[in-house]
């Protein structure tokens, strides 16, 4: 704290980035470039939401109060969501996604969004076992993951659970 600011636009700021940008991959077990964003949790979100277009079909899980204002967030976006209802005490079911994707025979759903872990109920998904159910359906539909209140504290493999976009904040977790 006692150490003199460094100038955002000069040479030691920008081996500090180059630095943190590298060791982040750590927290989310990538090898894949990750975007820091200054902003609030669901900023990141509507950013990844800019793949799939508006208008596109996305498949959202209702775990709890988060997933169900991820959905409100994909509504103003332009996207159309659809809405996997559950019992709030569970996380995403596979199954129910493999479900949906397989009655998608045009392959419309363009992405699966999925809480990690629900900031309300506490509930965590399966991710991986989500991924499984994605490819059992044989369905390309991207396969994007909030983790604003699960990364660094429980564990998450974005690279080894073949997730497309994670979504992480350093305000919780």
């Amino acid at each position: 704290m006692d150490t003199p600011i460094i100038d955002h636009r000069g040479p030691e700021f920008q081996a500090l980035a180059k630095r943190v940008l590298e060791g982040v991959k750590t927290i989310f077990k990538t090898t894949n470039p990750v975007i820091i964003y200054t902003a609030t949790g669901p900023a990141p979100g509507s950013r990844a939401g800019q793949y799939p277009q508006r208008g596109d079909r996305v498949l959202m899980v209702e775990t709890g109060q988060f997933a169900t204002l991820w959905k409100t967030m994909a509504g103003k976006l332009g996207l159309k969501p659809e809405f996997i209802t559950t019992d709030w005490r569970i996380g995403a079911d596979p199954n129910a996604v493999e479900d949906a994707l397989r009655k998608d025979k045009a392959h419309e759903i363009k992405a699966v969004c999925i809480l990690h872990n629900e900031t309300s109920t506490g509930c965590l998904s399966p991710i991986a076992e989500i991924r499984k159910a994605i490819d059992a359906a044989g369905h390309p539909a991207l396969y994007f993951v909030d983790t604003i209140s699960s990364l660094a504290s429980a564990d998450y493999r974005h690279d080894e659970w073949g997730v497309d976009v994670t979504i992480g904040g350093a305000q919780k977790a």
